[in-house]
């Protein structure tokens, strides 16, 4: 069973991404943090129904890992855009053994947070990035969207656009119900319909 945890915009600096989302939702963000196993930092926004949003780009200060970083940021390159939809799991295992192509387990963690999420070998996710990345949260450990403070805005609906998307759905729909999150048959990309306090806007 996989639920839907949160989004990911990608940004070649921090500083752009935040100035995209702020003016595409309307909304403030707030302050993240560092990722030292994958050299990233973010900024995050509190969404309704337990979710979040994450904006994420690769940290210049910290030094570059020894291996690929996740969400492909590497070959990120362009605007600031809507790039993963992450899943959470209570069986991390279990799930990656019915979907390998997720990646291998990668423990994580910043401050008190702990998590384990599956990044694969390259950093690529398969469909052009677009299967989502998997997460487990430690035992224990607190939801970070509980932390956030409210924003008043609320994930609608999610498409996913992809030239295979009936092939993607058809792996993914044997454990993930969500009504939120939509199939189309299109080119790459991720969209989100948006609820804010001053009417409903679009992320791409």
């Amino acid at each position: 069973m996989m639920e839907l945890d949160h989004l990911a915009v990608a940004c070649e600096t921090l500083e752009e991404g935040q100035a995209a989302v702020e003016e595409a939702l309307g909304v403030t963000l707030q302050q993240g943090g560092k990722h030292a196993h994958f050299g990233t930092h973010n900024m995050l926004l509190g969404l309704e129904d337990g979710l979040y949003l994450e904006v994420i780009a690769i940290d210049p200060e910290a030094p570059a890992p020894a291996w690929p970083r996740w969400f492909d940021l590497d070959r990120f390159s362009g605007k600031p855009r809507l790039t993963n939809w992450i899943c959470r799991t209570d069986d991390l295992a279990a799930l990656r053994a019915d979907l390998p192509e997720a990646g291998a387990p990668v423990p994580l963690e910043r401050g008190d947070l702990r998590w384990t999420m599956a990044v694969p070998a390259d950093g690529v996710l398969p469909y052009d990035n677009l299967f989502p990345p998997l997460i487990e949260w430690g035992a224990g450990v607190a939801h970070p969207a509980g932390a956030l403070r409210p924003s008043g805005c609320r994930l609608a609906r999610l498409v996913v656009s992809h030239p295979e998307a009936e092939a993607l759905a058809d792996r993914l729909y044997p454990h993930l119900h969500d009504a939120r999150v939509a199939f189309e048959s299109g080119a790459p990309g991720l969209r989100a319909e948006i609820e804010t306090p001053s009417g409903a806007r679009v992320l791409t």
